[in-house]
């Protein structure tokens, strides 16, 4: 579930503990999870509402300044029903202090390896890992388009194998483009040993 950066900021801090959204389906459930900036968010509820029904303490709730500017954001797929999320920050996301975590053991860099290893040897495009976290320390900041390129790589299927390294902690997303972390530094300067 994409949260904006105002409305995640408002749950991490606890002025904001719901969202509405327009889906045909639910497609989160309570008691479920997710990371959005630098929190992990959790769905503590979630029940079908009329729109019209929505007051003005659940708009304030949801970080809206009234229930016309929330209802204004339901304006899209109106044939679709309308959910009422219970949300709250339950922590921060754990991939931000694994990835600092450059600390390795020879037993962790042999784990990250037979991970990228597996995840290369499921891939139909052949061995991808090394690869990617290779160009992405040659050519931190650089914009994902360039970087899927250079690789002949389509770009979303670039960027969702950067996402995979990332929850390894090996990579960090910058404003534009990605750097290998401290963890992914460390890992490919013992991986090529």
């Amino acid at each position: 579930m994409l949260l904006t950066a105002a409305v995640t900021n408002g749950v991490a801090e606890g002025s904001v503990d719901l969202a509405f959204r327009r889906w045909a389906h639910p497609r989160i459930r309570p008691g479920s999870s997710f990371i959005a900036l630098t929190h992990v968010i959790e769905v503590t509820s979630l029940e079908r509402v009329d729109p019209e029904q929505i007051s003005s303490d659940d708009a304030r709730r949801a970080g809206y300044e009234n229930v016309d500017e929330l209802r204004a954001t339901l304006c899209v797929n109106t044939h679709n029903p309308t959910y009422r999320i219970g949300l709250r920050c339950i922590g921060e996301d754990p991939r931000i202090a694994l990835r600092a975590d450059d600390d390795l053991s020879d037993d962790d860099v042999a784990d990250l390896g037979s991970r990228l290893d597996r995840m290369d040897s499921r891939s139909n495009k052949g061995p991808w890992t090394r690869a990617v976290l290779e160009i992405i320390g040659r050519r931190p900041g650089v914009v994902s388009t360039e970087l899927a390129a250079e690789l002949g790589r389509e770009r979303t299927a670039f960027k969702n194998d950067v996402t995979k390294l990332k929850k390894l902690g090996l990579t960090e997303s910058l404003e534009v483009g990605y750097e290998l972390s401290p963890r992914g530094v460390e890992f490919l300067r013992r991986d090529a040993t």
